[in-house]
């Protein structure tokens, strides 16, 4: 879920390789090495989060989560993705239920030049079992620039309502965000996001917040990393907060994870 406590993202990793073929060697040399099998298009993830947040919100009710899912990425750049994540926040809420979020995306990558790439595509956030009126399982357009370590993203709602805020019809979120190779196997990611909720009511505008990170992560190789985040938010704290026990859901604090991709 996203963004209000009546919302519940992310992004999967994407896996490319190649591989070369040996020439032949004459009989007195040595044997050539077979040729690298060609890289799958498909590549899995799990992971667990102490917290999930999602554009700065927990949605786990600032507890651990238990997340996942698998990419396809065609050598044309199309791709098609699927996510799931084990959340709270619905099941916090009077007469909610729900206890997993599962993102739908697909898109297409491409280069404007060699310093500069592009990102678009479609997502659907989905609730099994959600049962509000207006209904919280939300699509969104989004589209990306990236140029060296940069990238600035747009996602904008196709709906009448964002993740369960009525007559939020326009609503989006701009974000950016840069990751730095430290070496050794450490990058650090900063970011910045607006999630904007358009005003057609007051509770709209109330709902409006920016938050922040500073991400460190560590890849240990294999497919394993461990990341360690600092996040937090200007959300009201009284319409961002846990009605189970009172825990403020835009707070800042440190969120650690550990994921496997295969």
């Amino acid at each position: 879920m996203k963004l209000s406590p009546f919302s519940s993202l992310i992004l999967a990793g994407l896996l490319a390789t190649f591989g070369a073929a040996a020439n032949a060697q004459t009989a007195a040399a040595p044997a050539a090495e077979p040729a690298a099998a060609p890289a799958s298009p498909l590549a899995f993830n799990l992971g667990v989060v102490t917290d999930y947040r999602f554009r700065g919100i927990s949605q786990s009710r600032r507890k651990p989560a238990v997340q996942g899912g698998v990419d396809y990425t065609a050598d044309s750049g199309l791709y098609l993705g699927f996510w799931f994540s084990s959340i709270k926040i619905l099941k916090d809420l009077p007469g909610g239920d729900g206890p997993v979020e599962l993102d739908f995306y697909g898109g297409y990558k491409g280069k404007f030049n060699d310093a500069v790439s592009y990102d678009v595509g479609l997502l659907r956030y989905q609730y099994p079992s959600e049962n509000f009126t207006p209904t919280v399982n939300t699509t969104e357009l989004y589209g990306a620039v990236s140029f060296g370590p940069a990238t600035v993203k747009y996602s904008h709602s196709l709906q009448k309502q964002t993740f369960g805020v009525p007559d939020s019809r326009g609503s989006g979120y701009l974000e950016a965000a840069a990751t730095f190779d430290l070496g050794n196997g450490f990058s650090l990611t900063p970011h910045v996001g607006r999630q904007y909720f358009k005003s057609h009511s007051v509770n709209n505008s109330v709902a409006s917040y920016t938050d922040a990170s500073v991400t460190l992560a560590k890849d240990l190789g294999n497919g394993l990393a461990l990341t360690a985040a600092v996040v937090g938010t200007n959300a009201d704290k009284g319409f961002y907060s846990s009605p189970v026990n009172g825990r403020k859901l835009g707070e800042t604090s440190l969120v650690l994870g550990a994921k496997y991709t295969f």
